[in-house]
């Protein structure tokens, strides 16, 4: 066997064996180990240099065995070298899964139907075709019993069932990705953390029009009942994310600020309700007041009543 592949294929095969195994087994994260870990490259590099010299040390000792050896004996090792493997084992089990007689015994299964002189052989059906459909008879038995007989589970239940866990998986992971949070979706974060996080980021970005204390400046003040864009968790993320009115309102701070920062800051934002600031700036907007009434939000504003569509808008 060694004789019918070359010493360069056997090279890059087993290099490549090895190269993928290290690929396997060392976690790089997005880069290849082999580029992460400077230790793999001079690995396989020792590797692919000790294969090659293998494959050296091996021919150089065959020629010096040659050279000891006499005309005779060359003659014989070469012989017996060069010979190319016969299969037997193999060539045998596939005339018995071929099942058809040699040429030698055809005439003992030779129809008498003569087609302008051409004639049929009465071959048995080859056993691997004939096993494989009484295989097939018997699956198809089992199936009907189970699937129309018994009603067993079938492919819409376990889609079904498998629509159940990949829901509980994702709500699983949202937990821990809260930089998917959206308007819609946002809550109000109540964990310390999260408060002081948010302050952190309204003390750094929203004071010099808000106010420390959330009284207003050229901003609006924060701490009343009154809402330009509309007051709770969601209207609040949104008018952070998305930036105040047209041409005189705050930028759109989505651009520097992550998903669950927005969160964090629109939740701080609203522990100002209620307090009362050094310098409180006339309110602006409208009176807001949640109600949730039949799955939808409702938006009370000078005791008349809105509802509130996908994008709740003043």
């Amino acid at each position: 066997m060694r004789n019918l592949i070359p010493s360069w294929v056997r090279v890059l095969v087993i290099f490549f064996l090895i190269f993928g195994g290290i690929e396997y087994f060392i976690d790089s994260g997005d880069r290849p180990a082999f580029m992460a870990e400077p230790m793999v490259m001079l690995f396989l590099v020792l590797v692919i240099l000790i294969l090659i010299a293998i494959e050296g040390i091996v021919a150089a000792l065959e020629r010096i065995l040659l050279n000891s050896l006499t005309e005779t004996q060359k003659e014989a090792y070469l012989a017996k070298k060069n010979k190319v493997p016969e299969f037997k084992w193999f060539k045998e089990t596939y005339k018995k899964l071929l099942g058809s007689k040699p040429i030698e015994e055809e005439a003992e299964i030779i129809l008498d139907h003569n087609y302008d002189g051409i004639k049929e052989l009465d071959n048995n059906l080859p056993p691997w075709w004939l096993y494989s459909f009484y295989i097939s008879i018997f699956f198809a038995v089992i199936y009907m019993f189970k699937y129309h007989v018994f009603n067993g589970e079938n492919q819409y239940d376990e889609l079904a069932v498998e629509y159940v866990e990949a829901d509980k998986a994702y709500q699983e992971y949202l937990k821990t990705a809260k930089d998917l949070v959206d308007y819609k979706t946002v809550v109000v974060l109540t964990e310390p953390g999260d408060i002081s996080a948010g302050k952190a980021i309204f003390t750094e970005k929203c004071i010099a029009c808000h106010k420390i204390d959330g009284g207003g400046g050229i901003g609006p003040n924060l701490t009343d009942k009154h809402w330009i864009l509309g007051g709770g968790i969601n209207n609040v993320f949104r008018t952070i994310s998305e930036g105040g009115r047209s041409g005189k309102g705050m930028e759109a701070w989505k651009k520097e600020l992550k998903p669950s920062q927005i969160a964090q800051v629109a939740s701080y934002v609203l522990n100002f309700q209620g307090t009362t600031p050094a310098e409180p700036k006339a309110p602006e907007g409208e009176i807001w007041t949640p109600e949730i009434t039949e799955g939808e939000e409702s938006i009370k504003v000078n005791d008349s009543t809105k509802i509130a569509t996908e994008t709740p808008t003043n």
